[in-house]
């Protein structure tokens, strides 16, 4: 059975990641990238799906765990009745190949472990062959390989490799496991001690350029080696969860694909980075963006896959059980070939932020905002799917037509600002009548708000950035009226809901948990407004969510006090970042808010 989604930490190498659970247990891993097939899946089934357990064959009396300063190299401590051992797991940086270390090191006494290795490639079908080469275990399925190398003698049982062995106080025992393909030679081996120390210098070096400081420094920091592990690293796309399935309701069925790249989350990606000091992961993300909503503007998607990749074909696999019972588990996913018109507007405002930010950018990228804006000045009035991908009927969301404004006005800006040559008055007669478009067809004035579509008295969260993108100003009363009616309506137990629960019947239970970067979003509507103390109290709350090394998933499910949905989530660790950011330069008043970004 699976652990609580809180219960894993991630460990990656910028090109995938796995959980590893605090039992010691790698629960999940997609080798070689993020958007491969998963050569363990236990998470999504049994442990006969996949999974690499190392940890005491006696009961633990404690477990705690942590990272190693401000790497990504976590250590978790199994403390027994007969000594206490560290198990430390890494993913050096990748070289030639991408490997996972685990280090047994005794603490006190002597303590007896056991190893489980379930290799199961295909997202945890396919049982490899498995042969021993040169003091070193291989397996093989189809185009994949993996190599064990291990002092330590294992034998195999049940289709599981498998080993007990005793670690004394003073001694490391190691164990790595390296990808490579199939039809080439076995990569080769490791020093498991140098590739720590490597590992570490690493990520301390990556840290020691980021510009934040003060409250929250801890928490943002955790976010930022989370938002750069999530970092596809050969073509600098970030992908919004390493996982699939995991349910956004425990038991549900809304279980979706989230190893790609979201348009949607472009300028707050931004603006985490370049405000934390990161401007060159800020650039490789811009030209992420630009390679892959590069051509037509009538066929640009809403996601790519971390190469840019546009066909993501969503399929179910039948044969796992899904996390807790959650199915189906589903690969791919099926929304990148929906319209959701937000997405020109995220890309004209990265666009203009990263000039705004000094970035040195492409030459071509006005002549594709250009095109971009052409092609949105014949559709911005059309119905699509919206921000959160539903997958019924399209209608005239309120936040995709907000987002269309975005792009005009961005694009105004920025051709203002820098000289280049646009249609002005055109695109300023488009703003203006997407502006009262909005203002007179996408405001209710019986609920005084904002609502979710034009004729809708529903509201939806992603209302709560009209002040963020300067569409009207905080002071304006049709938002305070819209942050009255999100508290009034979509708060449960101090957190925000992204869909209105009155959209159910009152006997049904709600469709998913809080969503996390909605109350960020909450949070940023307060320190517009100036109500700081409310700010600074829902900021405390979503970051008293996280779990003991300071992860967030994209939901929580406050009744059950769990977290939900894929893990760790990019968009929650982005929204909690720039949150900080916001928060900390109202307070100090000497440095615009981050969330200001129409200025």
């Amino acid at each position: 059975m699976s652990q609580r989604i809180e219960d894993y930490a991630l460990i990656g190498d910028c090109e995938t990641a796995a959980l590893v659970g605090r039992n010691g247990s790698i629960d999940w891993l997609c080798w070689p990238a993020f958007d491969s097939d998963a050569c363990f899946a236990a998470i999504l089934g049994t442990p006969k799906n996949g999974r690499w357990l190392i940890a005491p064959s006696e009961t633990a009396t404690r477990i705690s765990r942590r990272y190693l300063g401000n790497t990504l190299i976590l250590e978790t401590r199994f403390e027994t009745k007969s000594g206490t051992v560290a198990l430390i797991d890494f993913m050096p940086p990748r070289g030639k190949a991408s490997d996972i270390v685990r280090l047994v090191r005794g603490i006190r006494g002597t303590v007896k472990m056991r190893m489980e290795l379930v290799i199961r490639f295909g997202f945890g079908v396919d049982i490899p062959w498995v042969r021993r080469i040169d003091h070193s275990l291989m397996a093989i399925a189809g185009q994949d390989m993996t190599v064990l190398r291990t002092p330590i003698e294992t034998r195999g049982e049940d289709l599981t490799t498998v080993s007990d062995f005793e670690v004394k106080e003073g001694e490391t025992v190691p164990f790595v496991l390296t990808y490579g393909p199939s039809h080439l030679e076995p990569p080769a081996p490791i020093d498991p001690e140098l590739a720590l120390q490597e590992t570490e210098k690493f990520w301390q070096d990556w840290c020691s350029h980021c510009t934040r400081d003060g409250e929250y420094q801890d928490l943002v920091l955790r976010s930022l080696i989370t938002l750069k592990a999530l970092t596809f690293a050969p073509t600098g796309g970030i992908v919004a969860a390493p996982t699939t399935s995991l349910p956004e309701k425990l038991g549900g069925s809304r279980n979706w694909d989230y190893r790609f790249c979201w348009l949607r989350d472009a300028t707050f990606t931004l603006l985490a980075l370049m405000n934390s000091g990161y401007t060159e992961e800020a650039l490789a993300w811009h030209n992420w963006l630009l390679r892959a909503a590069a051509g037509s503007p009538a066929n640009m998607q809403i996601m790519y896959g971390i190469w840019g990749q546009r066909r993501l074909l969503e399929w179910e696999a039948g044969w796992l059980g899904g996390y807790e019972g959650a199915q189906p588990v589903r690969v791919g996913n099926a929304a990148h070939a929906q319209l959701q018109l937000d997405v020109y507007g995220e890309l004209i405002d990265a666009f203009h932020q990263s000039r705004m930010a000094k970035l040195q950018l492409d030459d071509e990228t006005w002549a594709l905002e250009c095109a971009v804006l052409n092609h949105l000045a014949e559709v911005w009035d059309r119905p699509d799917h919206g921000i959160w991908e539903r997958r019924g009927q399209p209608k005239h969301y309120v936040f995709s037509k907000v987002m269309t404004w975005v792009a005009f006005d961005r694009g105004i800006k920025s051709a203002e600002t820098f000289g280049f040559k646009a249609p002005l008055l055109h695109w300023r007669t488009l703003r203006d009548a997407i502006h009262r478009d909005v203002c007179n067809r996408g405001f209710d004035a019986e609920e005084n708000a904002f609502v979710e579509s034009y004729g809708s008295k529903l509201l939806d969260a992603s209302v709560l950035l009209l002040p963020a993108v300067g569409f009207l100003p905080p002071s304006d009363p049709r938002i305070r009226g819209t942050i009255a009616s999100v508290e009034k309506c979509l708060m449960r137990d101090g957190f925000v809901l992204r869909h209105d629960p009155r959209e159910l019947p009152a006997d049904q239970p709600p469709l998913e948990g809080a969503f996390l970067a909605c109350s960020l979003w909450l949070a940023d509507a307060y320190v517009l407004s100036g109500d700081l103390d409310k700010a600074q109290a829902l900021l405390d709350r979503v970051a008293g969510i996280a779990n003991d090394i300071g992860l967030l998933a994209e939901e929580y499910d406050s009744v059950t006090r769990r977290q939900t949905g894929n893990f760790p989530q990019a968009l929650t660790h982005i929204a909690l970042i720039n949150t900080a950011q916001n928060l900390s330069a109202a307070r100090q008043e000497s440095e615009k808010a981050a969330v200001q970004r129409s200025k």
